[in-house]
């Protein structure tokens, strides 16, 4: 259901309606999934708009989007023990976001150890599961839901699981399918951006991965695009650039943020990009086309330096369409604009730290070959999380986080002291809450204060007027329009 009661005219009247915390314990970095939302739901207190959130401690809540009242509480059981002691790269607990099969009147989540629940929506009850989906204290990530398959991806080898897609077949629910398509012997070349695989409607699924082995013949996929078939999770295509050796040994990651997929006009295609900075647009049908290595269309982004930590592009890319059809695309930057990329006619002020920049999808009329033109780059954002674009708005997160990871030379990864979660935790800033007209990039709203902690990895929520966050000490934020 489409967003209509936000829109550029309002959204400055946004105020936080209410804020929750939810019994739950931060694992490292990790703490709540972002939320998700489901309209029409029967719950025992009656037909409500419900709010759902998965806990880093194994625990999943369903709120009122009214109030913030917990409709019911789930705690998942585990029967197994991790080998090692957690810490952000690997923080033993829940790190995918659920996905919701309205069909089934369920939210799917995968449990701490790795086993995927199918609970009621309206009660919390198991309708489904627990069944053993990827491996016990997995880096697991955002769930999709296709056609009754759900998938999910694999990254940083925790628990001693492969990095990969990971897939289940739901169709028959007494009989689930579990596929999986393996993309390094070990665990490098994991796929982490935060939307999980991605699906097109073109019958395939895509993904990119981060440092590892590059080795096509093998099966190796470190540093590509990847697109798969659905239902039998064979790969049928790749994209490397032509310095994916240098992306790999610098730990300038593919995978740090999702790609997406969208049509325009008669072509099918795939943007995204990592922490190297440089966003790509492939043909989604022929990634790289025949030599798997030429792209439609580049350009450098951010991190001129070559830095792996809080540089180039993380999270998500995004799309949208406007009312005349016109195609979109938003990248969440980390770190200063890099003095290559594009010029930007619109341009809302400074920013060191981070921003949103905005691109139209054009074609060349002579090539019949599509490209990305540059429309806006937002004012500073510190670390932006991926964004939600929703009737004229884009709402965007303002982090606060702390993106150091080790002690040393940030262009070189190895050998250095990966710092532990308290040092992570320090250094960080209160997460703030924007509203960005979508055709200018223009600031409309910012939330101030009204979110006291900050955020690794979260997303936001746009439903029926309102918008919800969360936090890293576990608090539920919604934010409505005054008087509504």
């Amino acid at each position: 259901m489409e967003e209509v009661t936000l829109k550029p005219e309002n959204v400055a009247e946004l105020e936080l309606k209410w804020r929750v915390q939810m019994t739950n314990e931060p694992r490292s970095l990790t703490a709540l999934t972002a939320p998700v939302v489901a309209s029409e739901v029967t719950t025992p207190q009656g037909v409500k708009t419900v709010v759902y959130v998965a806990g880093s401690a194994d625990n999943f809540s369903a709120l009122d989007a009214q109030n913030g009242a917990v409709i019911w509480n789930h705690t998942f059981e585990s029967n197994v023990l991790p080998k090692k002691e957690g810490m952000w790269l690997c923080p033993n607990g829940i790190n995918a976001t659920p996905t919701i099969d309205r069909r089934r009147g369920v939210i799917y989540a995968i449990a701490v150890d790795g086993s995927l629940y199918g609970l009621d929506l309206g009660t919390g009850k198991t309708k489904l599961g627990p069944v053993q989906f990827v491996p016990p204290f997995s880096k697991n990530w955002s769930l999709n839901l296709v056609d009754g398959v759900v998938y999910t991806s694999i990254s940083q080898g925790c628990g001693g699981a492969r990095s990969g897609i990971y897939s289940m077949d739901l169709r028959d629910s007494t009989r689930p399918v579990i596929r999986e398509l393996l993309t390094s012997p070990r665990g490098g070349a994991g796929i982490w951006g935060r939307g999980g695989p991605v699906a097109g409607a073109t019958d395939r699924v895509y993904a990119s991965t981060g440092d590892g082995e590059f080795d096509p013949p093998q099966g190796w996929f470190g540093s590509t695009f990847i697109a798969a078939s659905p239902r039998s999770l064979d790969l049928v295509d790749y994209f490397a650039p032509a310095n994916y050796r240098h992306v790999t040994q610098y730990d300038l990651d593919m995978a740090s943020a999702s790609p997406v997929w969208f049509a325009y006009r008669n072509f099918s295609l795939l943007a995204g990009g990592g922490k190297e900075g440089v966003l790509y647009l492939l043909d989604a049908d022929a990634l790289g086309d025949k030599d798997h290595q030429t792209p439609l269309f580049t350009t450098k982004l951010a991190n001129d330096d070559g830095e792996f930590e809080g540089k180039g592009i993380w999270g998500a890319v995004s799309q949208s369409r406007d009312e005349k059809g016109q195609a979109w695309i938003f990248v969440p930057i980390y770190g200063p604009v890099s003095k290559e990329a594009p010029r930007f006619p619109q341009s809302n002020g400074g920013n060191p730290h981070g921003s949103i920049m905005a691109f139209k999808v054009a074609v060349d009329g002579p090539l019949r070959k599509a490209a990305l033109e540059p429309a806006w780059i937002s004012g500073d954002f510190d670390l932006p999380d991926p964004v939600v674009i929703a009737n004229g708005l884009v709402f965007a997160l303002s982090t606060g986080e702390n993106p150091q990871q080790t002690q040393g030379p940030t262009v070189v990864y190895a050998g250095q002291k990966t710092l532990t979660d308290a040092e992570r935790a320090q250094n960080t800033k209160h997460a703030v809450l924007c509203a960005l007209d979508a055709k200018t990039g223009k600031m409309l709203y910012k939330s101030g204060d009204a979110i006291p902690n900050w955020v690794h990895f979260g997303g936001l929520a746009v439903a029926d007027g309102r918008v919800y966050a969360v936090d890293h000490e576990s608090w539920v934020y919604c934010f409505g329009l005054k008087g509504k």
